[in-house]
C-alpha cells in the first residue's frame, strides 16, 4: 500500500503578516529629527553644558537651616493656601457637579454648560490664574487661593459629576419614588451613593494642590515658594537648599498619608 504524503495534504500557510513596528518606528524618529531641527536643539551643547550644571548645583550642598522655624511657618502659610483652594473647589464642585451629571442635570443645555464651564477651568493653568490674580488684588496668598480653588474645581467637578452618572439607577427611581425634589434626589441619593469616590478625590486635589501652591509663591503666590524666588534672585543658596529640603520633605510627607488614606478608602 502506498504511503499517503500527509504534507502534500495541508493547505499552505498564510503569509506573514506585515509589521508596521519600523514603520512607526521611522516615523517617530523622522519626527524626533524634524522637532530637534526646528527648535535649534543642539546635543553638543548640552552635553558640553553638564559642567556648568554640576557647578551650579554644588552651590546647594550646604544648606542653612538657621531661620528652620521661619520655614515651618512659610511651609504652613503653603498648606493653608493648597487646603483653602481645595475648599472652595470642593464648594463650586459640590453646587456645580450635579447640574453636570447627564441623569441629573434638570436640562440638557444646562449640562452642556457647566461641562463647558468645567473644561475652561481645566483649561486654565495655575499658573496664569496666579498671575492674573496677582495683578488683580496684589501679592501674597490670596490670589494662589483663588487660583488653586477656580483651576481644580473643573476637575472635582468632572470627577464627581461623571460619578453620579455611574450610580445604579436605582437609587435614584427609589428616592424619585418617594415625591422626592430635585435637591432631595441629590442629597439622599447622588452624594451618599459617591461618598467614597468624593473623599477620594478630594484627597488626591488637596495633595496636588500642596505641590502646585509651592511653584505658585514663584510668582508672588505667598508662602514658602514666594521666600525661595526671593533667595534665588539674591543668590542666597544655602538658604534656598533648606527651604528646597522643607519642601520636598513636607510634601513627600503629605503626598504618603494620602494615599494611605486613598488605599483605606478603596
Amino acid at each position: 500500500m502506498k504511503p499517503v504524503n500527509i504534507k502534500s495534504q495541508l493547505q499552505p500557510l498564510p503569509p506573514k503578516p506585515l509589521s508596521w513596528i519600523p514603520v512607526w518606528v521611522s516615523l517617530l524618529a523622522i519626527i524626533i529629527l524634524l522637532a530637534v531641527n526646528d527648535l535649534g536643539l543642539s546635543f553638543v551643547e548640552v552635553i558640553g553644558g553638564l559642567g556648568d550644571i554640576v557647578e551650579y548645583l554644588s552651590r546647594y550642598r550646604s544648606p542653612n537651616f538657621t531661620n528652620l522655624g521661619e520655614y515651618f511657618i512659610l511651609m504652613g502659610q503653603t498648606l493653608a493656601m493648597a487646603l483653602w483652594g481645595t475648599a472652595i473647589a470642593f464648594v463650586m464642585s459640590f453646587v456645580m457637579a450635579p447640574l453636570a451629571a447627564k441623569n441629573l442635570t434638570p436640562h440638557p443645555i444646562i449640562y452642556h454648560l457647566t461641562r463647558e464651564l468645567f473644561n475652561f477651568m481645566r483649561a486654565m493653568p495655575d499658573l496664569l490664574l496666579a498671575l492674573i490674580f496677582v495683578a488683580a488684588v496684589g501679592l501674597g496668598p490670596l490670589p494662589g487661593v483663588m487660583a488653586l480653588g477656580f483651576h481644580t474645581a473643573g476637575f472635582l467637578g468632572k470627577f464627581f459629576a461623571e460619578s453620579m452618572e455611574r450610580v445604579n439607577p436605582g437609587i435614584y427611581e427609589a428616592v424619585s419614588a418617594t415625591g422626592a425634589s430635585f435637591l432631595q434626589q441629590i442629597m439622599f441619593a447622588a452624594w451618599p451613593a459617591i461618598i467614597r469616590e468624593v473623599v477620594g478625590y478630594t484627597l488626591y486635589i488637596f495633595d496636588r494642590n500642596v505641590r502646585m501652591a509651592a511653584v505658585l509663591g514663584l510668582v508672588g503666590a505667598g508662602g514658602i515658594g514666594l521666600a525661595l524666588q526671593q533667595n534665588l534672585r539674591t543668590f542666597r543658596y544655602d538658604e534656598s537648599a533648606a527651604l528646597i529640603i522643607v519642601m520636598l520633605v513636607s510634601i513627600v510627607a503629605i503626598d504618603y498619608l494620602s494615599a494611605s488614606i486613598r488605599s483605606r478608602l478603596a
